[in-house]
C-alpha cells in the first residue's frame, strides 16, 4: 500500500507539472503567433493609431466597424488605442517614442518626417490607393449665425476688426492647409507678385487672435468659448460644430480652397517590433471599403471614392475650385521648407 500511495502521489504531481508546462507552452506559443506577426490567431491583439485632433468622432466609429470585421474574418480580438493631437506635435511624439503601429495624420509632410527618421519604409505613399489618403477635405469658414461682419472670402477676412481664429501652423496640420489655402488665394489675386501675397498674409495673420496648438482647440475656442467671428476650419470639423449647433453657426465656402488630403502610413519598424504587420496593413486598407467610406461621409470626409463620393454631393459642394499641394506648391518638401521652416515665411511674417 505504501509503495502503491507513493507512485499514486508522484504520478498526480507529475501529471500537474505537464499541464502547468503545456499551459505555458501553449500561451507562449500563441504570444509567439502573433509576435511572428503573419497570421491572426484567436488571441488578442492590440495595435496604436496615433492621429491628429479631428478625427476622434471618425476613429471611435471606425475603430468599432473594423473590430467587428476583423473578428470575423479572422477569428480575432483587436484592441485599438487611439490618439490625437496637432499633426505636427504627433509625428513627433513617434519621433520620440510614442511606439504607434499606424499614423493616420493630416498631412503628408508629418507621415513623411518619421519615413525620414527610418521608422517607416520608402514608397509609403504608393502603399495604399490614391496616395495613402483614404478620404479628404478642405478649407471653409465657421461664422456665427446671420454672418453678422459678411464675410464671404478671403479679401473680407483680413480687414480690419475681423477677428480670425485658426490654428498654429508650427504644431497643427489643419493651420497648414489653412495658410496654404489663403496664399494660394492671394498669390492668383495678385499674379503671383510674392510681395504683395505676403502683405495679404501678414494682414491676416494681424487678425488672428488665438493661435492653439491644434485644430480641435481652435475649435473650441471658436465655438464653446465663443472667440472670433471667424473660424478658418477643416470641413468636416465645421460640418460637426453645425451638426451640434445648428443655430448657431453657418459654413461659408471660399471661392477658392485646397484639397486636403490627410495620409495614412504603417510604421514598419513598430509593427515588425509589436508582430503587428498583418493586422496594421488590414486597419488602413479596410478605410477603403464601401462600408468605411461611408462612414467617413457620414463623419464629414469627402470619400476618395468619386461614387459614393456622389452619394454626399447634397452635403459637399462639389464644385469649389481646389488647389492642390503637388501641382501648386511642388509638393511638401518644398512648401514645408519653404513656409514652415524655422525663418521661413510663416516666421517672416507673424507677429506674435
Amino acid at each position: 500500500m505504501k509503495c502503491t500511495f507513493l507512485t499514486l502521489r508522484k504520478t498526480m504531481v507529475f501529471a500537474i507539472v505537464l499541464v502547468l508546462i503545456t499551459s505555458f507552452l501553449g500561451g507562449c506559443s500563441g504570444k509567439a503567433a502573433l509576435k511572428a506577426g503573419g497570421k491572426a490567431s484567436s488571441a488578442e491583439v492590440t495595435i496604436t493609431n496615433v492621429s491628429y485632433d479631428p478625427t476622434r468622432e471618425l476613429y471611435e466609429q471606425y475603430n468599432k466597424l473594423f473590430q467587428s470585421y476583423w473578428e470575423k474574418e479572422k477569428g480575432q480580438k483587436v484592441e485599438i488605442v487611439q490618439s490625437h493631437g496637432g499633426s505636427g506635435k504627433q509625428a513627433r511624439s513617434v519621433l520620440e517614442g510614442n511606439e504607434a503601429d499606424v499614423v493616420t495624420l493630416a498631412l503628408e509632410g508629418d507621415v513623411d518626417e518619421i519615413r525620414k527618421a527610418g521608422l517607416i519604409e520608402e514608397g509609403w505613399v504608393k502603399e495604399f490607393p490614391k496616395n495613402s489618403a483614404p478620404y479628404t477635405s478642405t478649407i471653409v469658414f465657421l461664422v456665427r449665425k446671420g454672418n453678422p461682419k459678411n464675410l464671404k472670402d478671403w479679401d473680407d477676412i483680413v480687414k480690419s476688426g475681423v477677428e480670425i481664429i485658426t490654428p498654429d501652423p508650427k504644431s497643427s496640420g489643419g493651420a497648414r492647409w489653412n495658410f496654404l489655402a489663403a496664399w494660394a488665394y492671394a498669390n492668383r489675386k495678385f499674379a503671383g507678385d510674392e510681395d504683395k501675397t505676403k502683405d495679404f498674409m501678414k494682414a491676416l495673420y494681424s487678425n488672428v487672435s488665438v493661435l492653439d496648438s491644434g485644430a480641435r482647440g481652435a475649435t473650441t475656442t471658436f465655438v464653446e468659448n465663443g472667440q472670433g467671428d471667424v473660424l478658418l476650419a477643416w470641413e468636416n470639423e465645421a460640418f460637426l460644430s453645425l451638426k451640434e449647433h445648428p443655430d448657431d453657426f453657418e459654413i461659408i465656402t471660399p471661392s477658392l480652397s485646397i484639397l486636403a488630403q490627410p495620409s495614412v502610413a504603417v510604421v514598419d519598424t513598430n509593427v515588425k517590433k509589436h508582430g503587428t504587420e498583418e493586422v496594421s496593413k488590414a486597419y488602413l486598407e479596410y478605410l477603403y471599403s464601401e462600408e468605411a467610406q461611408r462612414l467617413e461621409g457620414q463623419n464629414y470626409y469627402r470619400p476618395s471614392n468619386p461614387d459614393i463620393l456622389k452619394e454626399f454631393s447634397g452635403t459637399f459642394d462639389l464644385n469649389i475650385e481646389l488647389v492642390n499641394i503637388d501641382d501648386d506648391f511642388g509638393g511638401w518638401a518644398k512648401a514645408s521648407e519653404k513656409f514652415f521652416a524655422d525663418g521661413a515665411i510663416f516666421d517672416q511674417i507673424y507677429q506674435k
